[in-house]
């Protein structure tokens, strides 16, 4: 680093993305993308797309997908802020909702899973945020209790990352009403793969914010698209920290990629459910060799054996070709998160893996 860096961030630790090799030289199931190419009607926008159209500035306000979004959910434009990726609506939230400056020894300002998205906790180190986090229970679920008058913003992502492990609505219901002078920020991430949406809360709770992606279940990590559901006024509050941070912050080839993505809703529910067949059959594959695999409502699975090393197994699969995600932290170093592929690709993992296991263990 420079001898000009801002004195706090000399020691910040940075988010660590998943390894993202340049080549095909590995089956890629570390970070947790779709296996399935978007929708042809995604191919055919872009190759319509009008190049010429690149040289204005695009819509500010993303009308037309807004609107499309409100559509899908039955709310109204005003209720929709899409962003630049779902970590955009993140920092927006912390940005706009938490008292910056304040150290960690004072009140905090939000409370979150001790195992979670780490990146709640590198925004608020960022920008100097205070927090609090409230461990998983021994069987890494979320105890709702824990999160109920909580006297600071809650941010829970459903299902939750790594584990895979969801709370339902009525715990999330109950979280938001013990709340009501906190906002409450649900991560929905994977909810397309087999769980229960917030947004219909929104309307019913003036202190809930949903945030969720393209970047899983409609095939588009590489687009960076996101966005916010939640009443009126969170979203004009949002909008404020978005227009003084990014105002041109979705581009205008993505805005039209986005919209036709959600002229073919039927294309990603059926890919939604080949991914949770090939969950369930992975699952079981590993469950017969001898793994602990938590239960998953998302597009991976978090499993550990009791034989073999988390950071071994990994290393391993990458020896062999096969990237999957190993988090170097105390409660979870014996699991790896793995990533739902193809039925060819999680075939592929289930040989590596026995092989692995056999090498390990001479069993």
């Amino acid at each position: 680093m420079s001898r000009f860096l801002n004195k706090r961030y000399i020691d910040f630790e940075a988010y660590e993305a998943g390894e993202q090799p340049q080549d095909n030289e590995y089956i890629k199931l570390n970070t947790n993308e779709n296996p399935f190419p978007p929708s042809p009607k995604v191919a055919k926008a872009l190759e319509d797309f009008d190049v010429d159209s690149l040289r204005y500035y695009e819509d500010p306000m993303s009308t037309g997908l807004r609107k499309k979004l409100a559509d899908k959910f039955g709310l109204a434009p005003e209720n929709i802020m899409p962003t630049n990726g779902s970590d955009d609506v993140l920092n927006y939230f912390f940005t706009a909702f938490g008292e910056i400056g304040k150290s960690q020894d004072d009140e905090p300002s939000f409370v979150f899973p001790d195992i979670t998205y780490n990146f709640y906790e590198v925004l608020c180190g960022l920008h100097g945020i205070s927090y609090r986090t409230i461990p998983l229970e021994g069987d890494m679920t979320i105890d709702p209790e824990k999160f109920m008058n909580a006297g600071a913003g809650v941010v829970i992502a459903n299902p939750n990352a790594p584990t895979g492990i969801a709370l339902p609505l009525s715990d999330i219901e109950k979280i938001v009403k013990s709340n009501k002078d906190n906002v409450v920020l649900i991560d929905e991430a994977y909810v397309d793969f087999g769980w229960e949406s917030a947004v219909p809360l929104v309307s019913k709770y003036d202190n809930l914010i949903v945030c969720q992606t393209f970047s899983k279940s409609r095939s588009f990590a590489g687009g960076r698209l996101g966005y916010a559901v939640a009443n009126k006024a969170l979203i004009q509050d949002l909008e404020k920290i978005r227009q003084s941070q990014s105002p041109y912050n979705v581009d205008g080839i993505t805005l039209k990629l986005g919209e036709a993505a959600l002229d073919d809703e039927a294309y990603y529910k059926a890919n939604c459910e080949t991914i949770k067949e090939n969950r369930r059959y992975l699952r079981n594959a590993l469950t017969e060799l001898g793994f602990r695999v938590l239960p998953s409502s998302t597009n991976f699975l978090f499993a550990k054996h009791p034989d073999v090393d988390g950071a071994v197994m990994y290393e391993e699969l990458k020896n062999r070709g096969i990237l999957v995600r190993h988090f170097d932290h105390d409660r979870i170093r014996g699991y790896n998160r793995i990533a739902i592929g193809t039925r060819e690709q999680v075939d592929t993992l289930i040989k590596t893996v026995s092989e692995i296991i056999k090498e390990k263990t001479g069993e």
